[in-house]
């Protein structure tokens, strides 16, 4: 099942266990796999070509939205991100982890390039 296409959305205490975080993977049809973010600098803004959602298990930080604006993270909350959103992950200061729910099957590092915002199939 494809997301809605739209901007991205964070979900504040979206989750409190891994099996509702599961649970939501199964519904909306995701590949689940797990991605641990050291300390990294903000990323320029981008959108990936696949619909993705990130579960914050440990750790805060916060993401920039469309407009640039920064919205925090914290254990709990999901990022759901539908294929051409554009957003950034912001500077990382300490380690967080989360479950990354993705549409297709693949190694999660080889999906989910940085592509121009310019190009986004939601600027269309």
């Amino acid at each position: 099942m494809a997301l809605e296409p739209g901007p991205m959305q964070v979900i504040h205490n979206f989750h409190t266990t891994k099996e509702e975080v599961l649970d939501d993977i199964k519904k909306l049809d995701l590949w689940p796999t797990v991605y641990v973010s050291g300390r990294m600098d903000e990323l320029p803004p981008h959108w990936h070509d696949i619909d993705n959602c990130g579960y914050v298990m440990e750790g805060s930080g916060y993401v920039l939205n469309e407009k640039g604006e920064k919205v925090p993270l914290s254990a709990g909350d999901k990022l759901h991100i539908p294929r051409g959103a554009i957003h950034a992950e912001g500077t990382v200061t300490e380690r967080m982890v989360y479950i990354v729910g993705i549409s297709v099957p693949e190694n999660l590092f080889e999906v989910l390039s940085l592509l121009d915002p310019k190009d986004s199939p939601l600027n269309q």
